[in-house]
């Protein structure tokens, strides 16, 4: 259906894809993985024809062929609304079928016309949008609530993305390119969607972090190595990948240390040729020829089998050092005289209008060690519920009271706490006492190396102002971490270190998490929130 030959591109001189091939045919559903920064989008792009790669090609075998394609970051105008979002028509479909004509008559005078064919295609496409399929897919997305007047800017996150998705599924693409979908989704949502891409017919590029997504919705994976800017194809989902991948690696090691053991071998053979000549010579004199001509012949022998040593360590025959992984290193530190009640809510009711709270008369007691996963459906409280343990909100009604010497680590959904005229260096300088060398080295636990702890948080992506928000709740020294979506924006091998670190962490969370295997590994207790209410799991 589509294959990409030797696909190249860079940034300036830094390389970011390498002799990239591979193809997708139909009806085939593939996982797209690799850390932060190291071209997945980047490929997408290119494979959308929204940009152009510095060489190779892009080929569709499908006459025709519809692409969907889901970005990562919503742009939305002013104003905006639904109906101008998903492109739905303001006309008839009596005018549209009749503009269809008139343009089908016009085709078939000037056939050749890129124009007219370009006006026939788009009408077409209309025109299949008209009538009762907005809301057979806005209906399961929870959407179909919202007057199709509705300005986006009074949807939630979750909802915007929902609203994106719907826009590229009514296009009824043969192919979807979908650049982390599952983004602010709720588990209710992500098990839609699941749904709906085992029923699609279609072939479908994924580009997720959720790896239980990835278990339920591919039948392969490409991984795009940040070290090679190259791609390997594995079959099976993403837990078949991870097998395959950890047995490679194991051979690897295994083939690395045998060779280390025949080079240290081969060296000190060499050395002890090498001794024993000097020591020939040394020990006889001008009229031992005989013993003198040996001692040259195990020299040379000596030289030749140095050189043949240099010859395999430059040859493809070596086997390279396995890289470890592109991961983070965390480690929380925790008070030993921290309170056992973490927190205590007596009748709490939470929300931003007294006459409409989302959540009533809660009663909830955390104590130290738990590991809470809140969930619900986008739109439930979860969020205002943090907000508010975190005194970002007033309580509505009711009571909250923090333990003695619990400090708050707060983790917001939208990184809205960092400074934006900051850069990594200054914001963890303003939260712990370390000088320029100290907070640079304190980074690069984090992945901030040389220049980039002095970019400002501005500009950083996604997943590195993620990490530099963990490392605020690690310079803070917090004891009860709030964490609100804290893996949303990380990448596989991070949520891995990630969910390590909390592993270790000896204080207490509450994390608002849609990540099924995050929460299996991570959560003791599982609250769900539902019609304005928690249910204790």
């Amino acid at each position: 259906m589509l294959t990409a030959h030797h696909i190249y591109k860079s940034h300036g001189i830094q390389p970011i894809l390498e002799d990239v091939s591979f193809s997708i045919s139909n009806n085939e559903h593939m996982g797209l993985i690799g850390p932060n920064g190291s071209g997945k989008t980047t490929l997408m792009r290119i494979l959308a024809g929204i940009e152009q790669a510095d060489s190779g090609t892009v080929v569709s075998t499908r006459p025709g062929m519809r692409i969907g394609y889901l970005a990562q970051g919503m742009d939305f105008e002013p104003g905006q609304t639904l109906q101008t979002t998903l492109n739905l028509a303001s006309v008839s479909s009596a005018q549209l079928e009749a503009e269809v004509a008139s343009l089908a008559s016009a085709l078939a005078s000037h056939p050749n016309d890129s124009n007219l064919q370009a006006k026939y295609d788009s009408a077409i496409n209309q025109l299949s949008t008209v009538g009762n399929q907005p809301l057979a897919i806005l209906g399961p997305l929870g959407l179909s609530e919202f007057p199709l007047d509705t300005p986006v800017q009074v949807l939630s996150g979750g909802q915007k993305t929902r609203l994106m998705l719907a826009r590229v599924l009514l296009d009824e693409p043969h192919l979807l390119l979908l650049d982390e979908p599952t983004n602010h989704l709720d588990i209710e949502m992500l098990e839609w969607l699941e749904d709906w891409l085992s029923r699609f017919q279609g072939a479908a590029l994924i580009i997720s972090h959720d790896r239980a997504f990835l278990d339920n919705t591919v039948d392969s994976i490409l991984d795009l190595n940040p070290e090679t800017h190259s791609i390997r194809a594995y079959k099976g989902n993403y837990t078949d990948y991870l097998e395959q991948y950890v047995q490679e690696q194991d051979k690897q090691w295994t083939a690395y240390r045998d060779q280390q053991e025949e080079i240290k071998r081969m060296k000190q053979d060499i050395a002890r040729t090498k001794e024993h000549s000097r020591w020939v010579e040394m020990t006889t004199t001008s009229g031992q020829p005989g013993v003198r001509r040996y001692a040259k012949k195990v020299a040379k022998k000596a030289l030749s089998r140095e050189k043949k040593l240099d010859r395999y360590l430059e040859s493809d025959e070596r086997v390279e050092k396995p890289k470890s992984s592109w991961q983070m290193k965390l480690e929380f530190e925790t008070d030993q005289n921290i309170s056992k009640n973490v927190l205590i809510a007596d009748n709490l009711s939470v929300g931003y209008e007294a006459d409409k709270p989302l959540l009533t008369n809660l009663s909830l007691h955390i104590r130290a060690g738990q590991r809470i996963a809140l969930t619900g459906p986008n739109g439930s409280g979860k969020t205002t519920l943090i907000r508010t343990v975190a005194g970002k909100l007033p309580p509505l009604a009711g009571s909250l009271r923090l333990g003695t010497n619990v400090k708050l680590g707060y983790m917001t959904q939208e990184q809205e706490l960092l400074n934006p005229d900051f850069n990594a260096l200054h914001t963890i300088q303003s939260v712990a006492p370390f000088n320029e060398t100290e907070a640079r080295n304190f980074l690069h636990y984090f992945l901030f190396k040389g220049d980039d702890a002095l970019r400002p948080t501005a500009a950083l992506s996604f997943g590195e102002r993620a990490r530099l928000q963990l490392g605020l709740l690690v310079a803070q020294g917090c004891t009860f971490l709030l964490l609100d979506e804290p893996i949303n924006h990380l990448d596989i091998p991070s949520r891995a270190r990630f969910e390590e670190a909390l592993a270790n962490f000896k204080g207490t969370v509450l994390a608002v998490v849609h990540d099924r295997y995050f929460i299996e590994r991570f959560a003791s207790d599982v609250w769900n929130v539902k019609d304005g209410k928690i249910e204790k799991w």
